[in-house]
């Protein structure tokens, strides 16, 4: 069995129930930030976003708790003495949860087929753009729409804007990041009145203003991973609506509110009965199903958000978004039976043992060493081994369970050398597999409930 799969299988599970808890968290600083406006609740969204993938990434990784890292900043490496204390059994500290390997294989191989599904779809979608691009017509402009664009592309710090029309989209789309183009369908493009085609082509504008084509594609790509969660859904679609109401509030300031909104509503008539699908990664104006949301947000009155109270969302989103991210690193789910017992030379599988029966039956051996690199780089944490102690007492395979890189050595050089009396099981010796917590700690002060033997 390779190191990916268990690290897939622990992607998955973890993202099982990391996303939905992200997501909520995104839930929450979205309303926080509601009141600035739909740009800031976008920025929000594509946040949350990014860490609904990467929090399952980082559980799959071992990590220093969090107070650990603020007590050795917090603590001159020279001010008391080193402590190193010992936990046998499931320890009071938290144990990551171990999963059954036995459809580890199976999972992988399936995930890795439906991310590479994934990869494809978007680089066929990536490809048929390109074909749009290829087969659209240039569009003719009258004196008074030319003048229009030029306006607001001046308003909106844009150039090199092209226009063209297309028989294959259903409605106004923008696309590209370094040759912007603006895209009306053929049949319908000479039928709209001025109003209604400065609307459509401020909305356009500000999606190329925002940079959004861009920026939606690295969405598109950074979810990949977890595109199967409905969370992911929800967060796209979140993103897609906030991403809408931003460029309608641009386009609002260049046009009026009400008129826009009304032409807004009669675009609407126009293009979205009967529409086919949106054009994959390009942005149309009605790409979303918040129409009615949409509306009602341009004939709202934006409330003036003040400097401090800015700041103060903002380091509200922040600290959700930390507490989010550590409880859900805190709390990861990590793949596998225990690889000790896959190795142990005993044909029988170990039996677990209670806590208080491990810790009786140790009769020897010494106590972990504070490594001195450590002691002077003020690294401390605890380092979860996961032993099988044979049947005349020997401590016979010892891994790694998750800790500090600096101090696994400390640990599994003291451990080894254990002594224990022999388990007993309806009268006959038997090997046991045992958790055991190493904990390093500066500062005079070892964790409470964690004596050192």
């Amino acid at each position: 069995m390779t190191t990916l799969e268990p690290r897939i299988l622990a992607y998955l599970a973890n993202s099982l129930w990391q996303i939905p808890l992200v997501f909520l968290a995104g839930w929450l600083a979205a309303r926080l930030v509601r009141p600035a406006g739909p740009a800031a609740e976008h920025r929000v969204w594509i946040a949350f976003l990014i860490l609904q993938i990467a929090a399952p990434v980082a559980s799959t990784f071992s990590w220093q708790p969090l107070w650990m890292r603020l007590v050795a900043l917090l603590t001159a490496p020279d001010t008391g003495p080193a402590h190193v204390s010992v936990s046998l059994g499931p320890g009071i500290a938290f144990s990551p949860a171990r999963l059954s390997v036995s459809l580890l294989a199976p999972i992988a191989a399936a995930y890795l087929l439906v991310c590479a599904w994934l990869a494809a779809r978007f680089l066929w979608r990536c490809a048929h753009l390109r074909t749009l691009r290829r087969s659209v017509c240039p569009l003719t402009l009258p004196a008074d729409a030319a003048q229009f664009l030029a306006q607001c592309s001046r308003r909106f710090h844009l150039s090199g804007v092209s226009l063209a029309s297309s028989s294959r989209i259903a409605g106004p789309i923008a696309l590209g990041f370094r040759r912007p183009l603006i895209l009306f369908p053929e049949q319908v493009a000479a039928g709209l009145n001025r109003a209604e085609f400065e609307a459509a082509l401020a909305h356009e504008l500000a999606h190329l203003r925002r940079g959004d084509f861009l920026r939606n594609l690295l969405c598109e790509l950074i979810a990949l991973p977890a595109a199967w969660h409905p969370a992911v859904w929800l967060t796209r679609q979140h993103i897609a609506e906030t991403r809408e109401l931003a460029c309608d509030r641009m386009a609002a300031e260049v046009a009026g509110s009400m008129p826009y909104a009304q032409s807004l509503l009669r675009l609407a008539s126009r293009f979205i009965p009967g529409a086919p699908l949106p054009t994959p990664h390009a942005l149309g104006i009605f790409d979303t199903a918040a129409f009615e949301r949409r509306i009602m947000r341009l004939t709202e009155t934006p409330t003036p958000i003040g400097r401090t109270r800015r700041l103060m969302t903002l380091a509200a989103c922040v600290a959700l978004g930390l507490a989010t991210c550590g409880s859900a690193l805190a709390l990861g789910l990590h793949p596998g039976a225990s690889p000790a017992a896959a190795a142990a030379p005993s044909k029988a599988e170990p039996t677990p043992v209670s806590s208080r029966v491990t810790a009786g039956n140790r009769i020897g051996g010494p106590m972990p060493v504070y490594p001195e690199a450590a002691k002077k780089a003020h690294i401390q944490g605890e380092v979860i081994l996961q032993a099988v102690i044979s049947r005349k007492g020997n401590v016979e395979h010892v891994d790694v369970v998750s800790g500090p890189q600096e101090l696994q050595k400390s640990a599994l050089d003291a451990v080894h050398t254990w002594k224990y009396r022999p388990y007993r099981l309806k009268g006959k010796r038997v090997a046991v597999t045992t958790t055991i917590h190493v904990v390093y700690t500066l500062g005079g002060f070892p964790p409470p409930g964690l004596p050192g033997k």
